[in-house]
């Protein structure tokens, strides 16, 4: 086994011309992303929160990473003050010539500056900069800043060719032939990140559910000692296996029944709860906590309210959801809460082609900040996430490619489909658990409203178009036994 590498490679955060050459290229390129989080406010300037040279810039290749924290006004107008915002992981190639390969992943030249002239770029669209992240992870290499470390009982080969995976949005992936994949975080904040911190302890439970990290990826930073920046987590790729979220959709679109997936899917689940449950602390929610969550929900229904007016009609029936489980709690009533998922839904779960689910993605929502995402929380939650997946899937099909040559199941079938498919992942959630999910319908209740209200609220800003989707299930959960309106 090696042992760690040290690159005397020096940092660049001491250049003060560095982020002033780059600034506006960033200030165009940055918010054309598709995981930057700040769209629709302009970037005002940049703080330089770390710089690291890879590959030395000096070199015919160079390679730069950077966090740079971006500055914003909070609202839109370009006359308001700006704050800091968000930070952003870039990783940029320097040539003096770019090969027409790497055209469309330019971001510009420097017109000043220690890069001026050079072409800088995209690096991860570039074999080599790709390269040279595998290297220093099999090497355990510790360079300025950064540091890269791995489980010294897997094997990372070095003939692994890589490739940039295109379907991601709110961080980048590069996959290494089809056996690791790289996961690199975009938005960055110090502290462990849960997805890193679950799957590793997930690993050490030996759950087969979630792919175990082979290597990730830290920044050791001077204003945050002891607290390191999570950059990336390098896990087996799972070749061959389906997207839920896809495969629901194919499914649908044939007629073809899902209700075996679902509950092999809630029993994956279940195993998921229950290994997490053994390898990180548990804590009792009475009366305060239960008391400090609805209220929290109450505040986000109202927020809602007043920017979707639709939801207006259905705000009583909603905020009863709510009532009821801090009537429960006010009676003594208390719950469990765990680490869980976060963020669960299809789209987080893959299945392989020997039909084994896996989960992954484990960072949560990445609105939340990084205490509340790694907050234990009943396992309803992640629960209520994929029952109103399935219910997505069901009423989305209209909307998704290539929809209008579907043959798939008539409308008036499509909600005994969704139905269908939260009866068998709770029923399989039960077979693994000995608990069914819906033995305690008033928080189920609650945390599936809470998750329709964020819908409502997402498509309206978003996807005008989906709204009839979020809106349907908030008139199912606001009048479960009553007319709706």
């Amino acid at each position: 086994m090696s042992e760690a590498v040290t690159h005397s490679v020096p940092t660049t955060s001491t250049d003060p011309g560095l982020l002033a050459s780059l600034d506006p290229l960033l200030r165009e390129w940055l918010p054309r992303q598709r995981w930057f989080a700040g769209k629709g406010r302009p970037v005002t300037g940049f703080t330089l929160v770390s710089a690291t040279e890879i590959l030395p810039l000096s070199s015919s290749l160079g390679l730069l990473h950077l966090l740079v924290q971006t500055h914003q006004p909070l609202v839109p107008t370009q006359g308001a003050p700006s704050h800091p915002g968000d930070c952003y992981q870039l990783l940029l190639g320097v040539r003096e010539t770019l090969p027409p390969r790497l055209a469309p992943a330019l971001i510009g030249r420097p017109a000043r500056g220690p890069l001026a002239g050079r072409a800088v770029y995209e690096a991860l669209h570039d074999p080599r900069p790709a390269d040279v992240l595998l290297e220093a992870l099999r090497g355990r290499a510790r360079i300025g800043e950064l540091r890269f470390e791995r489980d010294r009982k897997q094997e990372i080969r070095d003939d692994l060719v890589p490739r940039l995976v295109t379907a991601e949005q709110s961080n980048s992936s590069l996959v290494y032939g089809d056996t690791f994949i790289l996961k690199l975080l975009r938005r960055i904040v110090p502290g462990i990140n849960p997805d890193l911190e679950l799957p590793l302890a997930l690993a050490r439970e030996g759950c087969p559910r979630v792919p175990a990290p082979t290597g990730w990826m830290l920044a050791d930073l001077a204003d945050h000692p002891g607290d390191p920046y999570v950059l990336g987590v390098l896990q087996p790729f799972l070749q061959g296996a389906s997207d839920g979220w896809d495969l629901a959709l194919r499914e649908l679109a044939k007629g073809e029944d899902f209700a075996d997936e679902a509950r092999a899917l809630g029993r994956a689940t279940a195993e998921v709860h229950t290994a997490l449950a053994r390898a990180l602390p548990a804590v009792t929610l009475g009366h305060r906590q239960l008391e400090l969550l609805t209220d929290a929900m109450t505040e986000r229904l109202e927020a809602a309210v007043q920017a979707v007016p639709a939801l207006r009609p259905y705000a009583p029936g909603l905020r009863s959801a709510f009532d009821a489980l801090a009537e429960l709690a006010g009676e003594g009533e208390t719950w469990t809460a765990q680490r869980i998922h976060g963020d669960l839904h299809l789209g987080q779960c893959l299945r392989s082609s020997s039909g084994d689910w896996s989960l992954i993605d484990f960072e949560g929502e990445p609105a939340k900040s990084l205490t509340e995402r790694r907050l234990p929380q009943p396992t309803a939650r992640d629960v209520a996430g994929m029952l109103r997946s399935f219910d997505y899937a069901a009423h989305s099909l209209p909307r998704a490619p290539g929809a209008d040559r579907a043959q798939g199941l008539p409308p008036s079938a499509v909600p005994g489909w969704a139905d269908a498919c939260r009866a068998a992942y709770c029923s399989g959630y039960a077979e693994v658990s000995g608990r069914d999910p819906r033995t305690d319908p008033v928080l189920l209740r609650a945390y599936e409203t809470d998750k329709a209200i964020y819908e409502v609220v997402y498509e309206a800003r978003h996807r005008p178009d989906w709204l009839p989707v979020p809106m349907a299930a908030i008139a199912r959960l606001a009048f479960p036994d009553a007319e709706r309106p």
